[in-house]
């Protein structure tokens, strides 16, 4: 392959794999629009809807870590095609009157499994076979950069489609939408996962390996924080702004805002990334976090300081993630990177299912969400606190069975 078509499958890899994830974490940030029309329209309470979307969460933690072996192994384009097909199956039937047994199925498996496809595991784990180490921090920060902007697009696109068809068309157009994923991945390039690559530990080994080390452990302990987080901030931040008589289209502009302000966030963690040792910046991050949220629940709440805290908040809302996958692939190579970062987004996923259901249990229990905003203050603390002993550096089997 010459230099030039070489640079010119680069570009493909990284333009197709961030509209990807632009599409399939965009989508979904729309789900919760419907979880009123939906529901109604069925007959159900919201349980139903709110379990479906835990489901889907821990669908999709669950299946990441064999998602990012078969790419590591086969290459990021097969998943993502299989993945695609699944999501889009997932979207259409979510839009059928089937009851909620089906409803489930649909949007918290087959969605859960075709998400676990078609987001950033598997396009950073092509990203750095393709990639020299001193390119990769500023590549993640960028597909993540697209992956906010998507999120920003949507969310206004689905509100319109939901106005202006109903909710079972719209979901039919976002399935349809969320189709374009097919010929996206088909145009990825020759990313053949290791096949090709130079001789290393096989999935199995570079598990145990990670599994032994304590900054693994510790990273995949503050990226569950993170998951938490987003996730009570994004289910539970419009009823909480509802309670004070804010109305939801303030709500609607404030998450809007995190999306369209990450771009900024997650470049300039990419780039700052390349420059500066990851998990200093990641405790960095989770200080951030804290104080954003801080200066919005004891300070007066109102539509003002709501769509500051969107700005704020926005800076920090998915910059954990090219810098998380960095340390990853920093301490244990690109050969399985897809699916050690799988792992680390397991925790991330059982952080955000606690977080989006304690965050209703809290509120049932005590009338307010002001525990679950003080929950979410101290993890972003310790989180700083545990990435602070990370060294990113390559481990290997033996360091990491001796605990350095």
């Amino acid at each position: 392959m010459t230099r030039g078509s070489a640079r010119d499958s680069v570009a493909a890899l990284l333009v197709c794999g961030a509209v990807i994830v632009a599409l399939s974490l965009g989508i979904r940030f729309t789900f919760g629009l419907f979880l009123q029309p939906v529901s109604m329209a069925n007959g159900w309470g919201r349980e139903v809807f709110g379990f479906a979307m835990a489901a889907q969460n821990l669908v999709w933690g669950l299946a990441q870590p064999f998602a990012g072996m078969a790419a590591d192994r086969l290459g990021a384009r097969r998943v993502i095609l299989t993945g695609a097909v699944l999501y889009v199956l997932g979207v259409a039937l979510m839009a059928q009157p089937l009851g909620a047994p089906a409803f489930l199925v649909a949007a918290g498996l087959l969605v859960g499994l075709g998400l676990a496809g078609t987001t950033f595991p598997i396009v950073f784990g092509a990203v750095s076979r393709a990639l020299p180490p001193e390119r990769r921090s500023m590549a993640f920060g960028l597909t993540m950069a697209v992956g906010s902007a998507g999120q920003f697009v949507m969310l206004p696109l689905a509100l319109g489609l939901l106005d202006g068809l109903g909710w079972a068309a719209a979901l039919l157009a976002l399935a349809a939408l969320s189709a374009l994923m097919l010929p996206l991945a088909a145009m990825l390039g020759a990313d053949r996962g290791n096949a090709g690559q130079a001789p290393g530990p096989s999935a199995g080994a570079a598990f145990r390996t990670a599994m032994a080390h304590r900054g693994f452990w510790l990273l995949a302990l503050g990226f569950g924080v993170c998951g938490f987080q987003v996730t009570f901030i994004a289910t539970h931040l419009p009823a909480f702004l509802g309670d004070r008589g804010i109305d939801a289209s303030v709500a609607a502009t404030v998450l809007a805002l995190i999306g369209l302000v990450n771009v900024v966030g997650t470049l300039a963690a990419g780039w700052l990334g390349g420059r500066f040792a990851k998990p200093g910046l990641l405790a960095w991050v989770y200080l951030g976090r804290a104080a954003a949220i801080a200066l919005f629940v004891y300070l007066p709440i109102t539509a003002g300081s709501a769509i500051l805290f969107g700005v704020l908040m926005g800076l920090f809302w998915l910059s954990t993630v090219p810098l998380t996958n960095g340390v990853v692939v920093a301490m244990f190579g690109a050969r399985n990177m897809s699916m050690l970062g799988g792992v680390v987004f397991l925790s991330h996923q059982v952080g955000a299912f606690l977080g989006g259901w304690l965050g209703g249990v809290a509120y049932d229990r005590l009338g307010s969400y002001d525990l679950a905003w003080g929950m979410a203050i101290a993890l972003s603390l310790i989180a700083a606190l545990l990435n602070l002993p990370i060294r990113e550096r390559p481990v290997t089997a033996e360091a990491a069975r001796a605990g350095a």
